[in-house]
């Protein structure tokens, strides 16, 4: 895979947000993991990226993915 730059917004107690995690990990993806609990400035710019207040939100390549949906993420990865 190519050098993606990714971003997930995410909650300590979201499942989806930990599978999310888990597949970045497992096709050895770097990552940024936010905290939108922790971190106020960065939940509103994951509002502002993606229309969005649940999580996670997926930021591949300035692409917003909402939600677990590894078929996206291994197209945007991949393009």
């Amino acid at each position: 895979m190519k050098n993606n730059t990714v971003i997930i917004y995410s909650t300590p107690t979201c499942p989806y947000c930990t599978y999310a995690k888990t597949y970045f990990k497992e096709n050895n993806v770097a990552f940024e993991d936010v905290d939108v609990t922790k971190d106020q400035s960065r939940a509103q710019e994951m509002i502002t990226k993606s229309g969005q207040m649940g999580v996670p939100v997926i930021d591949i390549n300035g692409e917003i993915v909402v939600g677990f949906q590894p078929d996206v993420f291994e197209k945007l990865l991949n393009a």
